[in-house]
């Protein structure tokens, strides 16, 4: 599986959480996997070492996001959108193999996909946040170069009025 795919899994099994004790996880990854018809060995484990990396960071990843949310803390989130954040922000912050815009791209592919219309610019924004980016626009677009500055030496020279002629004096 490519990145992205072992992505998406980690996040339903993040998206788990939400709704079973930590005590039944480890019955539901197992089930997971069975379910799983073209994992092999090597992304299993990769869904799993993610997962338990990430689970024990859930406080500290939630303190970070709700720092980051304005009106909307983790306990009024909607859980799918709250799974991707998780996720990404554990990217983000702890795992140095995952750029942090790749992290942010990726969350919000995620939201495009398996949440509300308006997710994908709440996930852009929150991370966006995070990432040190407060103005960011919630668009995906290309941002816009800045126009350079004129300085004493780009800005044209005046063109000087030619003189007026004087008429000879007779």
């Amino acid at each position: 599986m490519v990145r992205t795919e072992l992505r998406e899994h980690v996040f339903k099994m993040l998206f788990q959480v939400e709704f079973n004790r930590p005590d039944e996880m480890p019955e539901h990854l197992r089930l997971y996997f069975e379910s799983l018809e073209h994992a092999t060995d090597r992304d299993q484990e990769y869904i799993q070492t993610k997962y338990e990396k990430v689970i024990p960071l859930i406080p500290e990843i939630d303190a970070l996001i709700n720092a980051k949310s304005t009106d909307w803390k983790t306990k009024r989130m909607n859980k799918v959108d709250l799974a991707i954040l998780r996720l990404a922000v554990y990217e983000m912050k702890w795992d140095p193999d995952i750029p942090t815009g790749v992290a942010i791209n990726e969350a919000v592919e995620l939201a495009k996909r398996f949440s509300g219309e308006e997710s994908p610019a709440f996930v852009n924004g929150v991370l966006g946040r995070l990432a040190g980016r407060p103005d960011e626009p919630v668009s995906r677009g290309p941002k816009p170069k800045p126009k350079p500055e004129a300085t004493p030496e780009s800005k044209p020279e005046a063109k000087s009025q030619p003189e007026a002629k004087s008429e000879p004096e007779s």
